[in-house]
């Protein structure tokens, strides 16, 4: 157990009896809305993986060119 879990069960002990109802609901609407963040997570990173791909088409920009730009660098040229 974590010191964090530690700290949270601490916590929960020393909460009046009818507050409990309430952690746990809590607790379980976190637990549900994390399929969500991560869903909205992907969805922008797709969003944004399309804008700059698009914009890259627009550019002339091709993977090849990426590419040849990293080996400069990475070859300190």
């Amino acid at each position: 157990m974590t010191n964090m879990e530690q700290t949270i069960l601490l916590e929960i002990s020393t909460l009046p009896e009818r507050r409990l109802a309430d952690v746990l609901a809590f607790v379980r609407y976190l637990k549900l809305s994390i399929p969500t963040e991560e869903k909205d997570l992907e969805e922008r990173f797709d969003k944004v993986l399309k804008s700059i791909r698009a914009r890259a088409e627009e550019m002339n920009i091709t993977d090849e060119d990426i590419e040849a730009e990293i080996r400069a660098v990475r070859e300190g040229k």
